[in-house]
Formats: structure tokens, C-alpha cells, sequence
């Protein structure tokens, strides 16, 4: 093989190696890993099931949980990603994503992030992740939730920096991005409607609307009256 040979396939060589670090695939998988309790999983669910559920006739938002957030600058898949539990992204399509990769998505990061502290996360979520979340992320909304401590902290952003959120008379947490109280209800973070009321999940409201159907019936029955046959 002749030198010149040789240079050309070097090149190639180079060429295709840095092909494949710099620019990775679109649609990128999750890599986080494994949630730490039943409880970070019970609560991820809920707060997944309640906003689907009450944003049900919307298509303008998207919500996940513990999804990586793919954000370096050259659109390298091996720096620069991070996990939260769970977080919200207002003004974009609703579709099925393997991973959240902020140069597919029009540069957009997510508007609200809530993190489940646990022992070995807590300083993280508390140091490195606000300071993130503030100065990278810029993300409007940030809480955080410890289910065995049930501390619940909340902050916005103002002005470049984040300022502690002041609990309403109830003890929940206002989120501008949302337009909803987060508050613990029951050991969990729930969210609650501008009035004050819990936002239900989809089985809570069956649930409801069965006990309804109940009570109408029985008062049919107390006037002789089948409620089967109407």
C-alpha cells in the first residue's frame, strides 16, 4: 500500500471516529438509573396520572419522569445530562420520547422540575441540581420533596436567581408555570386547582362518579322507582 493510500484511509479513519462522538442520533434513550424507593416511583406515577389526566383535552405540553435531559452545547451524548424525577415542558408536542435532547427539541428546557430527595441525593438536589436548574436550565420552577422527612420546598425564578416560594395558608407551593398548587397530601406531593382543590387521578374520579351513580339510585329506590329501568 502506497503512502498516499495510507494517508487517505487515515483520514477516513479520523473523519468517521469524529462523526461518531460529535454528532450522535437524534432521539436519544434514557440512561438513568433505577428509582431508589417504592415511594420515588408511587409519586412520580401520581404526579404523571394527575396532570395527564385534569390536561386531558390539551396537546401543548409534555411531562416525564426520570428521563434524561440530553444539554451540551456540541451534541455529545458521553456530558452534560442529567435526570430529574420529574419535570414538565410547556409549548411543545406531546409525543412518546426516549429521552428529553434539548438540540431536537428548539433548544427548549423543561418550564417545571421536582426532585425526590433521598439520603444520597439530598446535597445534589439541594446544591449542585438548584445551581444547575438556575444558571443552565433556567427552568422557571423548581421543587424538591423528601417522602420520609415530607420536606417540601419550592423556589422560582426571578431575575436570574431563585427565590424561595412562600406557602399559602394551606401550606401549598404556587407554580406560575403551571397555573397549580403543589402541596403533600396523604405522605405524597399532589396538586391542587387555584381554589384549593385536589386534583383528582383518573381512578380517584371513577371512583367519585361510581358513589354518585350509587347515591341516585338508592334515593330512585326510596320513591319505588328502578333505577334500572331508566
Amino acid at each position: 500500500m502506497s503512502t498516499t493510500q495510507e494517508l487517505e484511509i487515515s483520514q477516513d479513519t479520523i473523519e468517521d471516529t469524529q462523526e461518531n462522538v460529535i454528532l450522535p442520533p437524534s432521539n436519544l434513550y434514557s440512561d438513568e438509573p433505577p428509582l431508589e424507593t417504592e415511594l420515588h416511583l408511587e409519586q412520580i406515577i401520581i404526579l404523571l396520572k394527575c396532570l395527564k389526566w385534569l390536561w386531558r383535552d390539551r396537546n401543548d405540553f409534555y411531562a416525564a419522569g426520570n428521563l434524561t435531559i440530553y444539554y451540551n452545547t456540541s451534541k455529545l451524548k458521553t456530558k452534560d445530562f442529567r435526570g430529574p424525577d420529574f419535570f414538565v415542558v410547556l409549548d411543545t408536542q406531546p409525543k412518546i420520547r426516549k429521552s428529553w435532547t434539548v438540540w431536537e427539541e428548539d433548544g427548549k428546557y423543561p418550564n417545571l422540575i421536582l426532585e425526590i430527595l433521598s439520603p444520597s441525593t439530598a446535597s445534589t438536589d439541594k446544591g449542585f441540581k438548584k445551581k444547575l436548574y438556575q444558571n443552565t436550565f433556567r427552568t422557571l420552577d423548581y421543587f424538591w420533596f423528601d417522602p420520609e422527612s415530607l420536606e417540601f420546598e419550592g423556589f422560582h425564578l426571578l431575575d436570574g436567581k431563585y427565590e424561595r416560594l412562600q406557602p399559602n395558608a394551606q401550606g401549598h407551593l404556587w407554580s406560575q408555570q403551571l397555573e397549580l398548587y403543589l402541596g403533600v397530601y396523604q405522605g405524597l406531593v399532589r396538586f391542587f386547582t387555584a381554589d384549593g382543590q385536589l386534583v383528582l387521578t383518573p381512578e380517584q374520579v371513577a371512583e367519585q362518579e361510581a358513589q354518585r351513580a350509587q347515591r341516585f339510585a338508592e334515593k330512585l329506590r326510596e320513591l319505588n322507582i328502578d333505577p334500572d329501568t331508566i
